[in-house]
């Protein structure tokens, strides 16, 4: 049965009326509903961080909750409207790779909503938040089975995956998955390398070289960079009181490197 919870993760802000419309949609068509933003300060157009923000939210919330992602820059294109189910969840959004950490991490199926049955009338080319994924989100949490929004589809967007790569003995490449507003960097290497290997890797990530560990923030002296494990089961690199991403210079999707002392690593 479905839980009833519907999370809005956008990157519309809370200066305009998107992200308000979107409740409105759902609470005419859903009036029980139990709506709970995520965040609406995803940065503008930014999937790859979308994409990161879902993959760590969802376990926490119960089986069959909704989670709409709404960032959208190819909206009014060719791009489909995607209902995926994995990990026990529901989730509505553009087929543009802002599920592909959900798809990475979890077994899923993948329908292409059909529109003409489930959109509002007449349907925007600009505001699908509104017209689409709002109103499939309303039913599907009102109890709507999956099945009856549209066929199941094998091809669909991905972006890059996150898992890290080996390039040589002793080093693996990753990536930047978040960076939060502390400025700290969330990288693609699982913290439990932490506990294997406290003292015996080095992280690259842009214009730091860092081989400081710290097992809390307040452990680490102010302004010195160490790599700590993070709550979300990665590696993050930090610096205390201060910008890591700053003092590093790297964005999201950036490669990061992990080299380790003894190259059978």
């Amino acid at each position: 049965m479905a839980s009833g919870i519907i999370t809005l993760t956008t990157d519309f802000g809370l200066g305009d009326h998107y992200a308000g419309v979107m409740k409105g949609v759902i609470a005419g068509i859903h009036p029980a509903a139990n709506i709970i933003d995520i965040t609406h300060e995803v940065g503008c157009y930014s999937v790859a961080k979308a994409a990161f923000v879902v993959a760590q939210l969802h376990a926490f919330y119960p089986p069959e909750t909704v989670h709409v992602v709404v960032v959208d820059p190819g909206v009014g294109g060719s791009r489909r409207p995607l209902l995926v189910e994995a990990a026990g969840q529901f989730f509505v959004a553009p087929d543009n790779g802002v599920l592909s950490q959900v798809y990475e991490r979890a077994q899923h199926q993948v329908r292409h909503i059909d529109t003409e049955q489930w959109a509002l009338k007449p349907a925007s080319n600009t505001f699908h938040g509104r017209d689409i994924f709002a109103p499939v989100a309303a039913w599907l949490a009102a109890g709507t089975p999956p099945a009856e929004f549209g066929p199941l589809i094998d091809k669909y967007v991905r972006l890059d995956r996150t898992t890290p790569v080996f390039v040589e003995p002793g080093r693996w490449r990753g990536k930047v998955l978040n960076i939060d507003r502390f400025g700290n960097i969330v990288t693609s290497f699982p913290a439990e390398l932490l506990d294997e290997s406290p003292a015996d890797f080095r992280l690259l990530a842009g214009e730091l070289e860092v081989l400081e560990t710290a097992s809390t923030y307040a452990k680490a002296p102010p302004g010195l960079p160490f790599v700590i494990a993070g709550s979300g089961g990665f590696l993050e690199l930090s610096i205390n009181q201060d910008s890591a991403a700053g003092a590093a210079g790297v964005n999201i999707g950036d490669s990061v490197e992990l080299v380790f002392s003894q190259p059978n690593s």
